[in-house]
C-alpha cells in the first residue's frame, strides 16, 4: 500500500521531523484544554472583572449550544420513531430486481470478543437469528482472542453449536497473542478475522462489492429490520463503496439492572450520538457500524496499532480515498449494554475506564492532521473543517463542564475584596444560575426520550422504578463532570505526556433471573 502513513499508531512509529510533527499534534489537545482551565483560574485572580464577563458569555454560549443540540436530538428521535415503523424488507422487495437488486448482497458480520460470558453472546446471536432479513445472506465470524484462554474458545464453540446452522456461513477465528507490531485489542482482532474470512469469500467467489461488512461488539443486539434498513441505504447511497453506515447505539440491553449513575452516562452517550446523526459533517463511525468489504480490502483492513479502532477506520478511509468518503447516518438503533459490575464501585470504575478509552479518541487528531499534511490530494477546506471540529469537540469534552459547574465561581473566591464589593460580583452567581437553569430544561426532554426508549420492565423490578428512571437526570451535572470532563481531560493529558494507553475491554455481565 502506497500510503504507509495510514498504518501509524502513534508518534513512536516515526522518526526525525515526522516524529516531531506527529508528537506536536499529540501534545496540542491537552495543551489547549489545560491552558483554558489555567487561564480561567489565573484571570479569576488577576483580572476578575474580565473573567466574570467571560464566564457570562460562556454560559450564554453553553445555553445556545444546548438548545441547538436539543433541536437535533428531537429531530433524530422523531426520525428513529418513524423508521422503526417501516417494513424495510418490503421496501427492498419493491425495488427493481436485477444487477442492482438487493438479492445479490451478503452481510458479513464480524463479532470480536474477549471474555464476554456465553449469556451475553447468546442474546446477540438470538437477535441475529430472529431478524427479518434472510439468514442465508449472513456470513458470521465470531472472533476470539487466544489470550482469553480456553474458556473463550469453549464459549465460541457453544455459540457455533447452537446457531452455526442458521446462517450461510459461520466461522470461528482465534487471534494469536503477542503478534509483533500489534496492539492487543479489537482492531487487531477484527483485522485477523477479516483476513481469514476474505479467504472464505474468495473460495465462494463472492465479489467484494457485494458484501456489506459490519463489526459488532459482543453485546450488540439488532432490531428485527436493521439489516433491511442497512441494505436499503447501501443501495440508495450515491457512493456505497465510499461510505460507512452508522446506526444509533442505544445502551439499554441491561438498563433496568444498572445503577442510576451508569444509566445516565449510558443514555447520555446515546443522546450524543443521536445529535451527531443530524450533523453529518462531524459524524465519524462509532462502535457498531457497517461499510463495504471492497473498501476494507482496498485499505488493507483495520489498523492494528491503536485503541479507537471504531473511529480510526473512518479517518483512514477519508485519507485513503483523498477526502471522497463519508459516514451516512442510519436513523435506526442497535442495542448494547450499559456498564454493570458485581458491585456499585466496580460499576463506577468501569464507567470511568470506558469513558477514558472513548476520550482516547483524541489520538485521531494527530493521525488525521499528519495524514492531511502527507496527502496532497486532500481538499484543503474539508480537511481544515474536520481538524477544527475534532479540536473543538475534544476541547469541549475536557473543559466545558468544568468551566460551567466548578470554575464559574472562582472570581468570587479569588477576585479579592475590591471585586467582591462590585455589583458585578453580586449579580454573577445569579446570572449564572439563571442561564444554567434555562440550559437544564433540556433534562426534561432527556427524561422523556429515555423513558420512551426503555425496553419492557423485566420481572423483579417494581413499578416505582419508572419514576427513578425519570428523576435520575438530576444526576446529570455529576456525570458530565466525573464521567465526562475528567476522563476526557485525563485521556488528553496522557496523550500529551506520551503515556500511551493499552486497550481495555469493557466487562459484560448479566443479572441472573
Amino acid at each position: 500500500m502506497e500510503k504507509e502513513y495510514l498504518k501509524i499508531g502513534n508518534a513512536a512509529d516515526l522518526k526525525g521531523g515526522d516524529y516531531v510533527i506527529f508528537r506536536a499534534f499529540e501534545i496540542l489537545p491537552g495543551v489547549l484544554s489545560w491552558a483554558t482551565l489555567l487561564f480561567v483560574v489565573l484571570c479569576s485572580w488577576l483580572a476578575p472583572v474580565f473573567i466574570a464577563f467571560f464566564i457570562i458569555a460562556f454560559d450564554v454560549y453553553w445555553l445556545l449550544k444546548t438548545l441547538y443540540l436539543a433541536l437535533h436530538l428531537r429531530v433524530t428521535f422523531s426520525r428513529i420513531q418513524k423508521d422503526l415503523k417501516v417494513d424495510w424488507l418490503a421496501r427492498l422487495k419493491n425495488r427493481e430486481i436485477g444487477v442492482e437488486g438487493w438479492g445479490r448482497l451478503y452481510h458479513l458480520i464480524i463479532i470480536p470478543f474477549y471474555r464476554e460470558p456465553f449469556e451475553v453472546l447468546d442474546e446477540t446471536f438470538r437477535s441475529l437469528a430472529e431478524t427479518n432479513y434472510p439468514s442465508e445472506k449472513f456470513i458470521i465470524v465470531l472472533a476470539a482472542e487466544e489470550r482469553a484462554g480456553l474458556e473463550a474458545r469453549e464459549t465460541a464453540r457453544r455459540i457455533q453449536e447452537k446457531y452455526g446452522q442458521m446462517f450461510y456461513e459461520f466461522l470461528i477465528t482465534v487471534h494469536p497473542k503477542d503478534v509483533p507490531g500489534e496492539l492487543a485489542g479489537k482492531g487487531s482482532n477484527e483485522t485477523w478475522a477479516g483476513r481469514k474470512v476474505k479467504e472464505l469469500i474468495d473460495d465462494l467467489k463472492i465479489p467484494y462489492e457485494d458484501v456489506i461488512a459490519s463489526v459488532f461488539d459482543g453485546d450488540t443486539q439488532v432490531y428485527p429490520d436493521y439489516f433491511g434498513c442497512l441494505t436499503y441505504h447501501f443501495l440508495e447511497a450515491e457512493k456505497p463503496h465510499r461510505s460507512s453506515f452508522q446506526p444509533v447505539p442505544i445502551f439499554n440491553n441491561n438498563i433496568w439492572d444498572t445503577p442510576a449513575l451508569s444509566r445516565v452516562v449510558a443514555t447520555s452517550c446515546t443522546f450524543w450520538q443521536m445529535m451527531q446523526q443530524e450533523r453529518p459533517e462531524r459524524l465519524a463511525t462509532f462502535s457498531s457500524h457497517a461499510m463495504s468489504l471492497k473498501a476494507i480490502v482496498e485499505m488493507d483492513f483495520w489498523n492494528v496499532k491503536n485503541i479507537s479502532e471504531d473511529s480510526r477506520i473512518f479517518w483512514k478511509s477519508l485519507l485513503f480515498y483523498d477526502g471522497d468518503y463519508r459516514t451516512i447516518p442510519l436513523y435506526y438503533p442497535v442495542s448494547m449494554d450499559a456498564n454493570l459490575a458485581e458491585t456499585f464501585l466496580g460499576t463506577m470504575k468501569n464507567v470511568y475506564k470506558q469513558q477514558l478509552r472513548w476520550g482516547w479518541g483524541a489520538e485521531n487528531i494527530p493521525y488525521f492532521v499528519y495524514g492531511f499534511l502527507k496527502n496532497k490530494k486532500m481538499p484543503f477546506r474539508q480537511s481544515i473543517r474536520h481538524i477544527f471540529n475534532q479540536f473543538e469537540g475534544f476541547w469541549s469534552w475536557g473543559t466545558n463542564a468544568l468551566l460551567i459547574f466548578l470554575l464559574g465561581w472562582l472570581p468570587l473566591a479569588l477576585g479579592g475584596e475590591k471585586f467582591n464589593l462590585m455589583v458585578l460580583s453580586y449579580n454573577l452567581p445569579r446570572l449564572t444560575r439563571i442561564l444554567m437553569t434555562l440550559a437544564m430544561v433540556g433534562l426534561i426532554s432527556s427524561a422523556i426520550y429515555s423513558t420512551i426508549l426503555l425496553p419492557p420492565r423485566p420481572p423483579g423490578h417494581p413499578i416505582r422504578k419508572h419514576f427513578y428512571m425519570v428523576f435520575q437526570w438530576i444526576l446529570m451535572p455529576l456525570t458530565i463532570i466525573f464521567f465526562g470532563a475528567i476522563p476526557g481531560l485525563e485521556a488528553q493529558t496522557r496523550l500529551m505526556l506520551g503515556k500511551y494507553m493499552k486497550f481495555w475491554v469493557t466487562p459484560k455481565a448479566r443479572v441472573p433471573r
